[in-house]
């Protein structure tokens, strides 16, 4: 059999024969496995940083970031558009919005990209350590860990969902410990609860891994009952019950209460989120990271026979939810790899164990068993070496990293924007939504924009003819009238861009093969274009509202 892993705080006997020194010195395996995933994903990879900055949603949560600190509050209502001005909002990231406005504050665009690929790279780093200590052979952990990161890499982004994985990856191990053997660490669940609540709304995936875990524990129960005619034993179902009470009243410290809560499941559920916006689709199995999501969840849902047989419950219940929705939504793949992870590194393991651990050492499969149990030592610890290679990346110089000073502009009107900049910010603007969080990067307090990529802010209505806009819809010229648009930042791909080219009323200002840039050749000056940032003291007007000829789409 696999040499088995002792528990977090009982070192093994060969970590003890390891000198103090050396550990501190000597690179550790999972040391090199977090340094090589971070060197070859973000700082030598193709896209290198820029791929992190890939979705403009950082840029509002920069300027939500600032917000926050200037007014000492968090917003309650809009302060980014022209369409909705004044309308309620949640700003349910307000943390993750802060720490990264001081990120950005204290080393620019740098500080955010590099934060991000630390904590990617280090929940993959934990996971792989958490794989390890179940007692999983190194190669079944490579391996699994390996697919995750792939898998994941369409989460790969600046934005607050990577706390989500990074608290995932940590409350999963925590609660792991504490079914093996009861510990005080558990409870620090809370604690982490209301940080996550307030970093984003993926703390309700753990509390769904808490609910099923009750569940899983009560079913587990009753199997022994009925199989092995033991007493009815609920004291593991009381205290896992506890810890999720516990959690659930601290999700409630967040500026918005229990109204966070209603307003997270209902943008889940919303039919109009699942049919516009791609990430709350079903997966696309035609790229190489949905191949390798793809492979994990054959193997994990094969292993779903072996894990009944060692009555492990709660592991079938968490592997068959999270991959029903990773198959309804390609946003919760990363969430899925972490949780089946683990357990389809143990049932490789037992494989690896039946077919090489009885074989002769002077054999190949001899070699690869005794090869993985002298690694085995040198993947569950760490060294000063991850702190010494960050330490280098950040004492570079910025061209030998490539520290983006700029979003990537070949997926941003980069140039355009930095060409008319006047022309922008003088009236109305119809743009990509996430081209909007750009302009609000770039030009905020100054720029308003129509819509962004708040997708559960807009609604139903206005996402609609935001939809009619950029597809040319037949009503394409009312819509500009109504929402009395002066210019159009359009993708070179919109069919509204050939329909502008040909219509007297709008002038073509410039193009540059990403964007075209159109103004109305009549524009109206009857508003002011920067509506009031409200909530706190502001010099800034306050904007008149839609008139009401032209009312306002109503909220959905």
């Amino acid at each position: 059999m696999a040499t088995s892993i002792a528990p977090i705080d009982v070192p093994t006997p060969r970590q003890e024969r390891v000198p103090t020194l050396t550990r501190l010195l000597a690179p550790s395996f999972s040391d090199c496995l977090f340094i090589a995933v971070l060197t070859w994903l973000f700082a030598a990879g193709t896209a290198g940083w820029l791929a992190l900055l890939a979705d403009g949603d950082t840029g509002w949560h920069i300027r939500t970031g600032e917000w926050i600190l200037e007014h000492g509050t968090v917003p309650k209502t809009d302060i980014f558009s022209f369409s909705r001005p004044g309308e309620p909002w949640f700003a349910w990231e307000w943390l993750s919005d802060v720490l990264f406005a001081l990120l950005h504050a204290s080393a620019g665009l740098k500080g955010i990209v590099l934060l991000t690929a630390v904590v990617i790279t280090g929940a993959g780093t934990i996971l792989f350590r958490h794989m390890m200590w179940r007692g999983a052979t190194p190669f079944a952990a490579l391996l699994t860990v390996l697919l995750a990161f792939g898998a994941s890499t369409v989460h790969h982004l600046a934005r607050p969902h990577m706390f989500t994985l990074l608290g995932m990856t940590v409350s999963l191990w925590l609660i792991d410990a504490d079914r093996r053997r009861h510990s005080v660490w558990v409870w620090t669940l809370v604690a982490i609860t209301a940080v996550w609540v307030n970093l984003h709304g993926g703390f309700l995936g753990l509390i769904a891994c808490l609910g099923l875990l009750v569940a899983g524990e009560a079913l587990e129960a009753a199997w022994k009952v009925w199989q092995d005619g033991a007493l009815w034993d609920m004291a593991r179902v009381k205290r896992y019950g506890l810890l999720t009470s516990l959690c659930a009243a601290a999700s409630l410290l967040n500026p918005y209460g229990w109204n966070l809560h209603l307003h997270v499941v209902a943008y889940m559920r919303s039919d109009f989120i699942k049919d516009s916006v791609q990430e709350f689709q079903s997966p696309s199995f035609r790229t190489e990271s949905m191949m390798q999501f793809e492979l994990l969840l054959v193997v994990a849902l094969v292993s779903v026979g072996w894990l009944l047989g060692k009555r492990q419950v709660t592991a079938v219940l968490w592997i068959a939810f999270w991959a029903h929705n990773s198959l309804v939504s390609v946003r919760h793949v990363p969430i899925f790899m972490i949780v089946a992870a683990p357990w389809v590194a143990s049932a490789l393991t037992e494989l690896w164990s039946r077919f090489f651990d009885s074989a002769h050492r002077a054999t190949t499969r001899g070699i690869l068993a005794s090869l993985a149990r002298d690694m085995q030592p040198a993947c569950v610890r760490s060294s000063m070496w991850i702190a010494a290679v960050l330490a280098a990346f950040l004492l570079l110089p910025d061209k030998i990293m490539r520290w983006p000073a700029d979003f990537p502009d070949v997926k941003f009107p980069v140039k355009m924007v930095a060409k008319h900049p006047e022309k922008l910010l003088q009236g109305r603007v119809l743009t990509m939504d996430q081209w909007a969080d750009y302009l609000i990067y770039r030009h905020y307090p100054r720029q308003r924009v129509f819509i962004d990529g708040r997708s559960d802010f807009y609604g139903k209505e206005l996402g609609r003819d935001y939809v009619r806009l950029m597809q040319g819809h037949a009503e394409w010229q009312k819509l500009l009238d109504r929402y009395r648009f002066d210019s159009v930042l359009s993708p070179a791909g919109w069919s509204l861009a050939s329909l502008l080219k040909q219509s007297p009323d709008w002038l073509l200002v410039d193009q540059d093969g990403m964007a075209i840039l159109f103004e109305r050749r009549n524009k109206s000056r009857t508003y002011d274009p920067v509506p009031s940032a409200q909530q706190g003291p502001s010099t800034e007007k306050k904007a008149q509202p839609l008139s009401n000829e032209n009312p306002r789409p109503s909220r959905s």
